[in-house]
């Protein structure tokens, strides 16, 4: 199945108007929960994101109240790296959720179309991640989700995390049976398959598997069904990135099998704390800046022109007690081979590439980048060492001459 299918503009909400205040515009994604739209808040003549769940939960009052409750507690959040939440509320058939809406685009289709991201371009898309997570993490939520689709991009390359709080919120209705995994088959943490249950070392494991595949364009697990993907997990590590693709830095293998550890005792406790772990490797790599890029060709650039795009992504329901109907739960991300990956240039030696693009920059751009910093400090450390000799020679010229001139 294509992972990207092309609907009519129009939609059964199309046109409508929520609580009497948000219009329905365009279409922008659908997934296994709830469609997302572009809209319009009347009052304020402000665009808005519009996510308006699935009609079989408006008699779950479970889940009504869990939806508003996680709703308000999202709102409070103050971080750049998270997508605002303005109000909640339900409109007929229709509980749904008002969002800023972010201009531009998801990870997912950043990674469709570039492929796999060299090391400063991974840092530069984790860095808001883990903030916005920090936030979350310390006010005492938990996203439960974390993926490609649910980072959001903007035009001015701002980073977003999306969608906190629906996962729990569901979990928690009537029509949830306890044959039922809540999440995303590629990036659940092992205790999420076992129990259902998690905390914010949860979201640090989803995260270290989303390091994983930026770096190397694939998930570590793969099988037919969501659920052979979401059971490897259960007795399987995650193997290094530089196994996948070379030249991947020691340091960024070592984030990911700290992240990804199957006990999460042995994980980052929390966002925060895997944050200061990538200012670290940000500092010891030298890592340049980076503006991440929003994809050209997304849903949400789409539904302003003449047609939608439904984004047919992984599912975010996996049934423990039959296949998954969709197929395989990795079938939206490309498996590259070795000859196409685009190795990143400016970190070893070994990481070297003669050519190759990532966000329509040339990577050698970055190796050059690299050299010009390590030759000026290069030249630096001869200057200071050239002074102090020169010092060091005229004191001693001057001690063995002191006789002489007395």
């Amino acid at each position: 199945m294509n992972p990207m299918e092309t609907y009519q503009r129009s939609s059964p909400l199309t046109g409508a108007v929520l609580d009497g205040r948000y219009r329905v515009d365009s279409l922008i994604a659908t997934g296994g929960m709830s469609a997302v739209y572009r809209g319009l808040d009347q009052r304020l003549d402000r665009p808005v994101a519009l996510k308006i769940m699935d009609s079989r939960y408006a008699g779950d009052q479970d889940f009504l109240t869990r939806f508003q409750r996680e709703a308000r507690a999202v709102a409070r959040l103050k971080d750049p790296g998270l997508v605002a939440v303005y109000d909640q509320g339900i409109d007929g058939q229709h509980p749904f959720l008002v969002m800023e809406l972010v201009e531009g685009g998801t990870l997912r289709e950043l990674l469709r179309e570039r492929g796999p991201m060299p090391p400063h371009a991974v840092a530069a898309v984790l860095r808001p991640v883990l903030s916005g997570l920090a936030a979350a993490h310390a006010a005492g939520l938990v996203h439960r989700d974390i993926k490609p689709e649910n980072v959001l991009i903007s035009d001015d390359g701002e980073v977003k995390i999306a969608d906190f709080g629906l996962v729990r919120a569901v979990a928690e209705a009537k029509i949830t049976s306890t044959s039922v995994i809540l999440g995303t088959a590629a990036y659940l943490s092992p205790e999420q398959v076992a129990t259902g249950e998690t905390d914010s070392r949860g979201d640090v494991y989803s995260v270290g598997i989303l390091v994983y595949e930026l770096l190397t364009g694939r998930t570590p697990f793969t099988g037919d069904t969501a659920l052979a993907v979401a059971y490897q997990r259960m007795d399987r590590d995650v193997a290094p990135p530089s196994t996948v693709i070379d030249g991947v830095p020691r340091q960024f293998d070592d984030l990911v099998l700290c992240a990804t550890s199957r006990d999460p005792a042995d994980r980052f406790a929390d966002a925060a704390e895997m944050a200061e772990e990538l200012e670290t490797i940000v500092r010891e790599l030298a890592l340049p800046q980076f503006r991440v890029p929003a994809p050209r060709n997304s849903a949400l650039h789409n539904s302003a022109n003449t047609s939608t795009v439904s984004q047919d992504a992984h599912d975010t329901t996996v049934h423990l007690d039959k296949p998954d109907p969709a197929g395989p739960v990795n079938r939206d991300t490309r498996v590259f081979s070795r000859d196409e990956l685009p190795v990143d240039d400016g970190y070893d030696d070994e990481y070297r590439s003669t050519a190759g693009r990532f966000a329509g920059i040339e990577l050698d751009e970055f190796y050059w980048a690299r050299q010009r910093s390590r030759r000026v400090l290069f030249f630096w450390v001869v200057a200071v060492i050239t002074l102090a000799a020169l010092a060091a020679a005229g004191a001693w010229t001057l001690g063995t001459n002191l006789s002489n001139l007395l």
